[in-house]
């Protein structure tokens, strides 16, 4: 099996937004086959619309508000918390705020490398 990694080092100036929704833009920053950490905006009243992954993730709020849902549980989060999402729950945040979240899988999202 081919191993995948990013950069050691990931400038993120100088890596472009990928669109993926009406106000939702990210960048993917480092990773290998394991881990990936990925660096999401989001415009106020933006959506991320609720679906499910096999992968774990863990979220920390850099900037803004959210209402957060996992499984069937609600949570207005804002920055400086965190949340977690165990594996094929199904999950999805509404921005109250302008926001900035840092989303971090294991195993890597190998669906946003070939994109």
């Amino acid at each position: 099996m081919e191993k995948i990694m990013s950069q050691l080092f990931v400038e993120s100036d100088k890596i472009d937004w990928e669109i993926v929704g009406e106000g939702v833009k990210r960048k993917i920053l480092g990773y290998d086959d394991q881990l990936m950490m990925v660096v999401v905006q989001f415009d106020k009243g933006s959506i991320g619309y609720v679906h499910k992954h096999p992968q774990r993730q863990t979220t920390y709020l850099v900037k803004g508000k959210f209402e957060v849902q996992i499984g069937n549980k609600m949570k207005i989060l804002k920055e400086g918390d965190c949340y977690y999402i165990p594996p094929n729950v199904e999950h999805g945040v509404v921005c109250l705020e302008e926001g900035i979240l840092i989303d971090v899988f294991n195993p890597h999202r190998e669906d946003f490398l070939k994109q």
